[in-house]
């Protein structure tokens, strides 16, 4: 880059990697310098603008925000109840919007290597042949480059997990062979997700008081049966939603969902938006 480039901020999270040259950066960290062995990083939506003094040579890494806060999840699986629980932990652990990491020229230099195979494998499109590859790079990456992130201390203990009955990624638990009433109940689950399922109806399919059920369900998969059953029904409504043209309510209905609006409410915590912007979404990726 040689001209100014006026404040703009994107919708995800910016790593950009001084390879060449300085600048004068312009954001909530008001106006600093940075050079080679610098890497600025950018929450989403940060405005951030530049002034090279001459020229200056970057790479920079876009990552979608939802994918980090995947990250987060798993990364204190052991405190969060659910990805949900995880947007709240990533925003107060990550505190500060915009940072310059002075990683050094020779730490930052090591970095090129794995930069520049990213690019290589980045600029010719989406491939689930080098998602693995790129996986690897960019934790490589973030390896070196995340101890440099000044985070805020947040005061969390195992203790403060919730139970949730949000659908959403399995919690963090200790992996042992599933009892057979456990898996019984997920097979009646999957099987007929139409059924107005209560607990006390699939504790007494599988020969267990309520509570018994609860319990060994969650040391077997990690949820409640309940919040398993939403999350089958959000996957069965997702798949209608792709595949077929039946009315979005009639698709509700079809899944176990009598409520539209207790429909909309769970597919969007499931899937992060409604179910007529999801037909949409689909859609419109098919027409690409």
């Amino acid at each position: 880059m040689h001209a100014p480039i006026a404040p703009v901020a994107y919708d995800c999270v910016k790593l950009i990697f001084v390879r060449d040259g300085s600048a004068i950066l312009f954001s909530e960290f008001g106006e600093k310098p940075v050079k080679v062995g610098d890497v600025v990083a950018l929450a989403a939506n940060t405005l951030c603008g530049s002034d090279p003094e001459g020229s200056i040579t970057v790479t920079t890494l876009y990552l979608d925000r939802d994918y980090i806060v995947d990250q987060v999840f798993w990364q204190h699986a052991a405190l969060l109840a659910d990805r949900l629980d995880a947007q709240g932990f990533t925003d107060e652990l990550y505190s500060e919007p915009a940072q310059i990491l002075h990683l050094g020229e020779n730490r930052a230099g090591m970095l090129m290597p794995w930069l520049d195979e990213l690019v290589a494998l980045s600029i010719s499109g989406a491939s689930s042949d080098r998602f693995f590859r790129m996986q690897a790079l960019l934790f490589a990456v973030l390896d070196v480059t995340i101890p440099y992130v000044k985070t805020t201390s947040v005061r969390r203990t195992p203790s403060q997990r919730k139970t949730s009955r949000r659908p959403g990624p399995p919690s963090l638990r200790q992996f042992a062979p599933l009892r057979a009433e456990a898996r019984q109940a997920l097979e009646l689950l999957r099987d007929r997700p139409d059924e107005r399922w209560t607990l006390q109806d699939l504790a007494s399919a599988v020969h267990l008081s309520p509570s018994q059920l609860g319990r060994v369900f969650v040391d077997a998969y990690g949820k409640t049966p309940m919040t398993y059953l939403s999350t089958v029904r959000a996957e069965n409504l997702a798949r209608l939603l792709r595949e077929t043209d039946v009315p979005v309510e009639t698709a509700m209905r079809q899944v176990g969902w009598l409520s539209r609006g207790h429909a909309s409410r769970i597919f969007r915590e499931a899937v992060g938006v409604t179910p007529v912007r999801y037909r949409q979404l689909s859609r419109d990726k098919f027409r690409e």
